[in-house]
């Protein structure tokens, strides 16, 4: 018998928490309800889900502060975190991307879109754990380590999310073509959802922002796409 995925969804709101179950059960997931930060951070530690949607306006505790706590705990940091949530300015998504989540999807939004993101996220995981151990890739002062979805410079370890650890990954297997954001996006198994210039520009920023100021490698390259530059 399959195992059904099971997600766990953290948000306050009942008419869209009522939405996204109806869809979780056609989609064949298991889906439970939390309406607040902290009950929802607990229900994270007992039941380990495969996966979290996660609102940011949360009561008890932000949304914010439960994606930190799940990444900054070594048996849950793994657990993939969609961000739901009706802030969608450009420092919010960055921030919650900075903090782990994985993805995000602005309020108000489509649940075929949602769950397509779900899939896909899903389906990166399950293809990882096929892929067994890969040779890590070295560029400059760092080392992309494939198996752990880690970048690291030195004895610094820097985490990157599934999304920026696909996007360094394909740039780096291109090294000097330009890549369109439609081409990254289709390289994250992400071609059913919604094909937006800014997903992939958001996800550029946050990593462009945890490699720091003086990284030199990822170009943009004026209305086309990007490109690894060494």
């Amino acid at each position: 018998m399959t195992h059904k995925k099971r997600i766990l969804l953290i948000e306050d709101e009942e008419d869209i928490a009522s939405l996204i179950k109806l869809q979780a059960e056609i989609a064949g997931y298991k889906l439970h309800v939390e309406v607040d930060g902290i009950n929802g951070y607990r229900a994270v530690e007992r039941e380990k889900p495969d996966l979290v949607i996660l609102d940011l306006m949360l009561p008890g505790e932000s949304g914010f502060d439960v994606c930190r706590k799940i990444k900054n705990n070594v048996d849950l940091k793994n657990i993939p975190i969609i961000i739901l949530s009706a802030k969608s300015e450009e420092l919010d998504v960055i921030l919650g991307l900075e903090l782990g989540a994985d993805d995000y999807v602005a309020k108000p939004f489509s649940p075929m879109i949602l769950f397509s993101k779900i899939k896909a996220i899903l389906r990166r995981g399950i293809a990882t754990e096929k892929r067994g151990k890969a040779h890590p890739i070295a560029f400059g002062e760092y080392i992309l380590d494939a198996d752990r979805f880690l970048l690291k410079k030195g004895e610094e370890t820097i985490p990157l999310t599934l999304s920026e650890f696909g996007i360094l990954r394909r740039l780096l297997a291109n090294r000097g073509k330009v890549l369109t954001r439609n081409q990254l996006l289709s390289d994250l198994n992400n071609e059913d959802a919604l094909i937006v210039d800014r997903n992939i520009d958001v996800h550029i920023a946050s990593l462009r922002k945890k490699l720091g100021p003086h990284f030199p490698f990822i170009e943009t390259v004026r209305s086309v796409g990007y490109r690894f530059h060494e």
